[in-house]
């Protein structure tokens, strides 16, 4: 285990966002390391296997490398080999399977990063964690049981199975539509009286019609009371009822990893989308030389930034910490 070496910078998070803060920091001359606790990109790496993106390459390329793919709209495996390239074409610096765990001030100045594996000392730090990698949870009995999942990765295990799928957004639409066309019986449990009407233009009158039709059964307001190994308690507009399932998919949607920002020392806003505390102009938590960069940044309005309004996060970052720097020389 070794303290000495000082880094300009760590960031935490080897996502898109983290990518293209590695690359501001390697264009601005910085000591830097990213540390990521899973793979490269591990948000987009937990995508439904068949997922094509809502944005255009063109809107997802970072770093001034050229993302090609089939359509417009790339798959998850496209995006997955152009992040590797990414990677690959600036020689990023990163650490993978290293989950940081805690940050602890220096009255030398700057931190020493705990991580799973190692301490860093370093000047400054960016948390570009993002949110995919926590759902928020139902809190209902059963929710641990096998058959749960909060990730959906292909239809196929789902064949001829009762499957129910809690949500109305985009994720459980495409997936109700997905594993119905792949032979499993849907049920999906919507909590108020319609889909969603942000489903993308192109699903809402497909799930709607197959709604309708019956070929897929639709809950509407009603709640999960219990999950059990072959069944589902709910709670409906006539009350407590009972359904035979074998699986449960709660599309429930996702969070950013709160504990953590709690551990490092990050202040979490006390507003309905508990926002955390952050400058707007230079992205600088209530930590000094802590910034937070990409989706993390809305908190629990998940729907306010993605990887294509978020990527000018990081030059918005290294360009303050050049200032502040400058400023210390002066």
């Amino acid at each position: 285990m070794s303290t000495e070496k000082v880094y300009d910078l760590i960031i935490i998070g080897g996502g898109p966002i983290g990518l293209t803060c590695g690359i501001e920091a390697q264009k601005a001359g910085l000591d830097y390391l990213i540390l990521e606790k899973g793979v490269l990109v591990n948000s987009l790496f937990n995508f439904p296997t068949n997922m094509t993106f809502f944005s255009t390459s063109a809107l997802l390329e970072v770093g001034e490398v050229p993302f090609i793919s089939h359509s417009d709209k790339p798959t998850r495996r496209e995006s997955l080999e152009y992040f590797r390239r990414v990677q690959q074409s600036w020689k990023l610096n990163i650490r993978f399977y290293e989950a940081v765990q805690s940050l602890e001030p220096l009255a030398t100045g700057g931190y020493l990063v705990h991580s799973s594996k190692t301490p860093y000392r370093t000047q400054r730090v960016i948390v570009a964690t993002g949110f995919y990698d926590t759902p928020r949870l139902l809190d209902v009995p059963g929710e641990d049981l096998p058959k749960v999942k909060h990730y959906y990765d292909e239809p196929h295990r789902y064949v001829g199975q009762k499957l129910a799928i809690i949500g109305a957004a985009n994720s459980a639409c495409d997936i109700a539509l997905e594993a119905y066309y792949k032979g499993a019986e849907v049920t999906m449990i919507v909590r108020k009286d319609r889909i969603s009407p942000r489903v993308k233009y192109w699903i809402k009158p497909n799930i709607e019609n197959r709604i309708k039709e019956g070929s897929i059964k639709a809950l509407f307001n009603t709640t999960v009371r219990e999950i059990r190994p072959d069944e589902i308690l709910l709670d409906g507009p006539d009350g407590p009822f009972s359904m035979a399932n074998d699986f449960v998919l709660a599309m429930t949607g996702y969070q950013p990893n709160y504990p953590l920002l709690r551990n490092l020392g990050i202040a979490i806003g006390d507003d309905k989308h508990h926002t955390p505390i952050h400058d707007p102009e230079s992205l600088e938590s209530n930590l000094p030389g802590v910034y937070l960069a990409g989706v993390v940044n809305g908190g629990l309005y998940t729907s306010k930034y993605f990887i294509e309004n978020t990527r000018v996060h990081a030059k918005i970052i290294v360009d303050n910490i050049l200032a502040k720097r400058q400023a210390e020389v002066v």
